[in-house]
This record gives structure tokens, sequence and C-alpha cells, in this order.
């Protein structure tokens, strides 16, 4: 159960920024992984206590980046920040995969929750509500 901080559900998705390195280990680069969250959207409704999967557009990841993992983060926007809890929705998850199911835990209802696919940031998803 979570408790203190509220806990936002608008899953807004950061993905990390990843260093890599050429073949010859020579020269690098970054590549920044930034996909675009297309669910939870903003008609979307989720209940606490249930499961929600949470979806992104692959697409975009290139493939040096397809062992890159995720970290998914709940908050909701107010005041102009995102709010983000720090105790993870989900981690560890392969990015390419494109989503991962996540539990809705107890937080308040509200109608701007956002979640947040870590690594780059500016890759949240649209807000969502969160009823009991």
């Amino acid at each position: 159960m979570y408790t203190g901080i509220p806990f936002a559900f608008a899953l807004g998705v950061c993905v990390s920024a990843t260093p890599t390195t050429s073949t010859n280990g020579k020269s690098h680069h970054l590549t920044v992984v930034n996909p675009h969250i297309t669910s939870p959207s903003q008609e979307d409704v989720s209940f606490v206590n249930s499961t929600h999967v949470v979806t992104w557009d692959t697409s975009t990841i290139p493939p040096e980046n397809k062992d890159d993992t995720g970290l998914l983060l709940l908050g909701y926007l107010e005041n102009g920040s995102e709010n983000l809890d720090m105790n993870p929705l989900a981690s560890d998850f392969l990015l390419v995969n494109g989503q991962v199911p996540v539990f809705v835990p107890i937080v308040p209802a509200r109608p701007n929750y956002i979640v947040v696919l870590f690594g780059d940031s500016g890759n949240a998803s649209p807000m969502f509500a969160i009823k009991h």
C-alpha cells in the first residue's frame, strides 16, 4: 500500500538516455529513447486495486537499444509539476516489449494522473482518472 506522497497514476513513462559504444570501442554517442505512451489515454479511467496495461510505441527504438529497460512512475499534474511518486509502478522491463502490466495502488481519486516512462523526460502520458 502506498501512503504519504500522493501517488499519481497518470502513467508518464520516461526512458533512459543510454550511452553506447561502437563495436570498435572508440567512439561514443548518446542514444535517446523516448517512446510515445499510447495507453493510458485521456479517456481512460482506472480503478484502485486493479491491473492496467500501460502501452507505448516501440517503432522508434533503435535495434542497438533492444535490451534497454524502463522504469514507470505514477504522478499527477498540478501547478506545473508532475508530482511523481518515487515508488515505481514497474521497473526493469524491456522497452521493446511495448507494454507492462501495473497494479493501480490505493491513491486519492483524481482526474489528472499521468504515468512517466523513465530515462528521458518529456514522454508522460495524457492525463487520466483514477477512481475508487
